[in-house]
């Protein structure tokens, strides 16, 4: 007898296997020192991608044949630890429980791989799979006989596992998971040709960036458990009834206090104001991983977690707020970096940055379906775009040479702007709102006078203990240099 049930879990457990047995698949013939040839690699990665964007739209079909708008699936506890008995405090039977305390007191610690397919994830990881699929097909030409070949389908596997498991991920530790393997692959396609410094120091710039960013989510995470003793996402946010409808039982305070780790966590992967800055330094990367990262995919995860938790910026007047002021600064900041740009990827890229700032502000405003519609269609056009881009100058170069001039290009001026006021514009536009130098002067280096006085004083300690020099100075120590130069 067919069992809805239970092709719904085995077509949902295959939509996430699959981009892992590419990475396996990928990883392990390249760790044994016998990567796949081209061919083969073009092969595995159109079969993966095929089968996991079919599986994907199988889950699609049989939920709305069966009117299922919430269909979770466990993989089971990977870590666990139980709270010990003894320490469990006296209670008596008609003892009043506290707000937010659970029903297991004292609260222990579980580490589970839940999926959720939903109105949310399921249109999103069917973009994940045909985006995935395109930019695969693409890169398997773009990157023919390029000697890194193999080692950007490796990470273009790992990108593609991390999106499945941030799209689908029903607790916090799921998508945490996910964003790392999306961090860590995109910091390493930046700096794609190490060969050079220039793609090397921007990608250490997107890593550092994006650890800000994960420390944020981690730390929202911590506080989760603590609220509600676990990272279950309808734990937090109500399962009943599904997304967007769902209702969470938090406090006010509750709300801005996780909602404002997670703001920060999605400003820094979506590079809002005032981490802006690293979005043009990320088109050091080859083309597909610009096309797939920036335009379509990874500059949408940012937009993609404050839909997810949603629920929360019902319960905070003034989280919702703060995020329709950031989307909309970050639109305006954007279009007007993105009109001083001189290179296409770096235009391209602001243009993305613009859209997915109105992204934002939409779901402030609690457009969610409006918002989710806009992901669909915004990172489609841009991938388009941004594969376009090298084609679409040569024809320009053609065209220019058979008319024998230049062709006319748009104005970058503001119209709407008062005659004073444009040149400082302008100044600000070309140095990109000088984020740069904001985060190296009062963020990045705050931290590294604090731990470079720590470092001092331990040394004073260390060097009173042994009653003489305990360890290398800095100009002695090797890399000691690499902290004293200016991010």
């Amino acid at each position: 007898m067919f069992d809805i049930s239970q092709s719904l879990w085995l077509l949902g457990t295959l939509v996430v296997v699959v981009p892992a047995l590419l990475v396996a698949a990928l990883g392990l013939t390249t760790l044994a020192g016998r990567p796949c040839p081209e061919h083969l690699t073009s092969r595995l990665v159109q079969a993966a991608m095929t089968i996991g964007l079919l599986a994907a739209c199988g889950v699609l079909a049989m939920m709305l044949a069966t009117g299922k708008r919430h269909v979770p699936i466990h993989l089971g506890n990977w870590v666990e630890i139980a709270a010990h008995e003894a320490a469990a405090p006296e209670t008596t039977p008609h003892a009043p429980m506290v707000h937010g305390e659970s029903a297991e007191s004292p609260q222990h610690f579980h580490f589970a791989f839940k999926f959720t397919f939903d109105r949310l994830s399921v249109p999103f990881v069917i973009l994940t799979f045909l985006l995935c699929g395109v930019i695969g097909a693409f890169a398997s030409k773009y990157l023919h006989r390029e000697p890194g070949f193999n080692r950007f389908f490796v990470l273009y596997a790992l990108f593609a596992l991390g999106m499945v498991l941030t799209s689908l991920a029903g607790t916090i530790e799921t998508l945490f998971t996910g964003w790392e393997l999306v961090g860590v692959s995109s910091a390493l396609l930046v700096a794609f040709f190490h060969e050079r410094p220039g793609p090397v120091d921007n990608g250490l710039r997107v890593w550092a960036v994006y650890r800000f960013s994960d420390a944020a989510l981690l730390l929202a995470a911590v506080v989760m458990h603590h609220m509600r003793g676990a990272g279950d996402f309808d734990t937090l946010l109500g399962a009943t009834p599904p997304w967007p409808e769902s209702h969470s039982e938090l406090t006010s305070q509750q709300a801005l206090i996780v909602g404002s780790l997670l703001l920060v966590a999605a400003a820094g992967k979506s590079a809002l104001v005032p981490f802006s800055g690293w979005l043009p330094r990320a088109m050091e990367g080859p083309t597909p991983s610009s096309a797939i990262f920036y335009g379509a995919l990874s500059a949408h995860l940012g937009a993609f977690l404050l839909l997810r938790v949603s629920p929360l910026l019902d319960l905070s007047l003034g989280l919702s707020i703060a995020v329709v002021l950031l989307g909309l600064s970050t639109a305006i900041f954007a279009s007007l970096a993105g009109r001083a740009q001189s290179d296409i990827k770096s235009a391209l890229s602001f243009a993305a940055l613009t859209q997915v700032g109105l992204i934002v502000a939409e779901i402030g405003l609690g457009l969610r379906y409006l918002a989710l519609v806009h992901i669909l269609g915004h990172a489609s056009l841009r991938t388009l775009q941004f594969l376009r881009a090298s084609s679409l100058l040569q024809d320009y170069r053609m065209m220019e040479d058979a008319i024998g001039s230049r062709l006319p290009g748009r104005t970058a001026e503001l119209p709407l702007a008062p005659a004073r006021s444009r040149t400082w514009l302008y100044r600000l536009a070309i140095g990109r709102g000088y984020l740069d130098l904001f985060l190296a002067d009062y963020i990045a280096q705050p931290i590294l006078r604090t731990f470079r006085a720590c470092d001092a004083l331990e040394r004073r300690w260390t060097d009173l203990l042994t009653r003489g020099p305990s360890r290398e100075s800095d100009e002695l120590a090797p890399g000691a240099g690499s902290l004293k130069e200016p991010l």
